[in-house]
């Protein structure tokens, strides 16, 4: 093999690499910060906040003598607290025993502060991470408004040629003569696809718009194009090239104008591969790619498995945006975050009674190809991409299992109604089976990214 050949992989795998570390770093660096921070406010003392593990490759110590680092290893991070003999907060015996003499050092340390202490301090990593995807979202959405009501055209797709006549500024009032929905309209429902779903499917449409304050006809797209808005990580049309911005012309060599056309192909081909002629800037390819069974989430709740090749619709034009208040953006953030959550759950539950492919969870591989591949098209989207991963990751703490921070929170509710903590001997047991249930959990997901 041609050295010059590997350059581009090597170049990708690099870049690759890169989004995955900077996509978990701060969200480790979040999570521990929330820990550290709580902790600090609830007069424990951190002796090491470390983001990576192994050897410190850059240190520094503030002025309450906590040793700030960045470790060797990047992937994952931890806050040892005094008392604590490792990253999982495991007792220190001999440290604790030289506290235990000195009631003041003693409050400081993890094991000797009050119990709502502890759980406070262990609890805050998962709620910082809720709270930073919470925070991004707001920001994305009041950055990027909301589609503006009444629907006008915000910016035009490059789509081929075909004497459209619609332009920016363009208020449109009707298509085909089916009225836009408006929020505003009690009469008529606030619903695209039943304006879709009403369309004749023909690859021009007659729209009715408001241009210099008067009422015109004009020739447009069919309202859902074959347009790639955008490529969804590791699917067939990432790894057959295909691009945001893509137009599919033809589906095994018949024309095709809507994006409807495109997913009755895909849904109806079992498997089969696919020729798909797109045009690109001016510019005419063919792709060929498998579709692959994928389990989606429905909006009732459950899933359903369908043939899917991975690219997102767009209207075919931009619409215009409009500017939306903090506590709109706040409550849409809220919810986005809910929904992963709900989401997140609804999939670990089909996935345990069989109903849908455990190759739905991904390992360290499958996020970090996700990460790249996000990364890749775009800033928003990556940030976008760390705000749900950072919302996965809190959920994840937060499972009873011993080792995370949902196994300590256990731990602290069984100390809140005995009185007393777990015995040595048994803390140790179940540390030990926390820590096989989550190695077992990431070589099975370490396994999905290369067997799947």
């Amino acid at each position: 093999m041609d050295v010059v050949t590997l350059i581009p992989q090597f170049g990708n795998l690099l870049f690759t690499l890169i989004a995955f570390v900077v996509a978990l770093s701060v969200i480790v660096f979040v999570h521990e910060f929330g820990h550290y921070i709580v902790g600090r406010w609830s007069g424990i003392h951190a002796e090491v906040f470390s983001v990576g593990f192994g050897p410190a490759l850059w240190s520094t110590e503030d002025k309450r003598g906590t040793r700030w680092q960045v470790a060797a290893l990047p992937f994952g991070g931890y806050v040892r607290f005094a008392g604590d003999a490792n990253a999982a907060s495991a007792p220190d015996q001999e440290a604790m025993a030289q506290a235990v003499l000195n009631e003041e050092e003693y409050r400081k340390t993890m094991h000797g502060a009050p119990l709502w202490a502890r759980a406070a301090t262990v609890a805050a990593g998962p709620v910082f991470n809720f709270i930073m995807s919470i925070a991004v979202f707001a920001a994305i959405f009041m950055s990027e408004g909301r589609t503006a009501d009444p629907l006008a055209v915000g910016r035009l797709l490059s789509l081929p040629d075909a004497g459209y006549d619609l332009r920016v500024g363009d208020e449109v009032l009707a298509v085909e003569g089916i009225l836009v929905p408006s929020e505003d309209d009690d009469a008529t429902p606030y619903d695209f696809n039943a304006l879709i779903d009403a369309l004749p499917v023909q690859p021009i449409l007659s729209f009715t718009v408001r241009r210099d304050g008067e009422e015109v006809q004009v020739p447009g797209p069919y309202l859902r194009p074959a347009y790639v808005g955008q490529v969804v990580p590791r699917s067939a049309a990432m790894d057959a090239g295909m691009r945001e911005g893509d137009v599919i012309t033809a589906i095994d060599g018949v024309p095709a104008f809507a994006f409807e056309q495109l997913r009755e192909a895909v849904e109806g081909s079992d498997g089969a591969t696919l020729d798909l002629t797109l045009w690109r800037d001016g510019t005419v390819e063919t792709v060929q790619l498998t579709p692959r069974r994928t389990d989606e989430p429905l909006p009732e709740g459950g899933f359903q498995t369908q043939w899917r090749i991975g690219v997102v619709s767009s209207l075919a034009f931009e619409p215009a945006r409009e500017a939306v208040g903090f506590g709109t953006s706040l409550r849409a953030a809220v919810s986005q975050t809910f929904a992963i959550v709900q989401n997140s759950l609804s999939g670990l539950y089909h996935m345990i009674t069989g109903a849908i492919s455990t190759c739905n969870m991904a390992g360290p591989i499958g996020i970090a190809e996700t990460s790249g591949a996000m990364a890749s098209q775009g800033a928003d989207n990556f940030i976008w991409f760390i705000a749900v991963l950072s919302t996965a990751v809190g959920l994840l703490n937060l499972f009873p299992i011993p080792a995370l921070d949902g196994g300590h929170l256990v731990f602290y509710a069984y100390e809140a109604v005995t009185g007393r903590p777990p015995s040595e001997k048994w803390l140790r047991a179940l540390m030990t089976g926390g820590v096989a249930i989550v190695l077992s959990l990431m070589l099975f997901a370490l396994s999905n990214d290369i067997f799947c």
